[in-house]
């Protein structure tokens, strides 16, 4: 019979999956959090880089509105009988016999011809004109308010919670501002007489 030995060494070994999974715990802990903190702050680059975006693009329409303009005074100042005939069937199109519309197309000609040409055939109007600070400043305040609403969920929602509370709130702005923007267009639509 052979003796029995006792192994007296001391190995770490295993204690490698209680100090792997503490140093992971904490790894996890560090970047999740560090990651919602990140993206909480990022919120104001967010606006920012919104408001840059929608000034490019607005500025981008107040330059072709300003070059359709521009090509518009040139043709009247070439060929103003062709702009007055241009005008008046304009009108012709819209329901005025072709006396009438002429009339109305040399009247308004006199008033404010650009004007007239503005309006009535590149469909441009003080109230819609582009803006781009104004569109910068709009799309910066609603991306920050749109921000507030998942961190003020999350704020407010039980600990338990939070990934369903958040989800859930989240898919109902959604759904809300979906149904805001599709009233605003039929409302326009409406007011404007271009509803089916």
């Amino acid at each position: 019979m052979r003796p029995v030995h006792h192994h007296h060494e001391r190995h770490n070994s295993h204690r490698v999956g209680w100090l792997r999974a503490a140093v992971l715990g904490a790894n996890d802990g560090t970047i999740s959090v560090a990651s919602l903190v990140v993206g909480i702050a990022a919120s104001g680059a967010g606006a920012l880089s919104m408001a840059a975006g929608e000034y490019v693009s607005v500025q981008s329409q107040a330059d072709t509105e300003a070059a359709d303009l521009a090509r518009e005074k040139q043709e009247l100042a070439d060929d103003p009988s062709g702009e007055l005939a241009e005008l008046a069937q304009i009108y012709v199109e819209r329901g005025l016999s072709r006396d009438l519309a002429r009339q109305v197309a040399e009247q308004l000609t006199l008033q404010d011809a650009l004007g007239a040409h503005r309006r009535d055939e590149l469909g441009l109007s003080d109230a819609w004109q582009a803006r781009p600070i104004q569109a910068a400043l709009a799309s910066a305040a609603s991306f920050l308010v749109g921000a507030l609403l998942p961190i003020l969920t999350l704020l407010v929602s039980p600990p338990s919670r939070i990934r369903d509370v958040t989800t859930l709130v989240a898919l109902l702005a959604l759904m809300l501002l979906g149904a805001l923007a599709m009233g605003l267009t039929a409302l326009v639509g409406r007011l404007f007489g271009a509803t089916i």
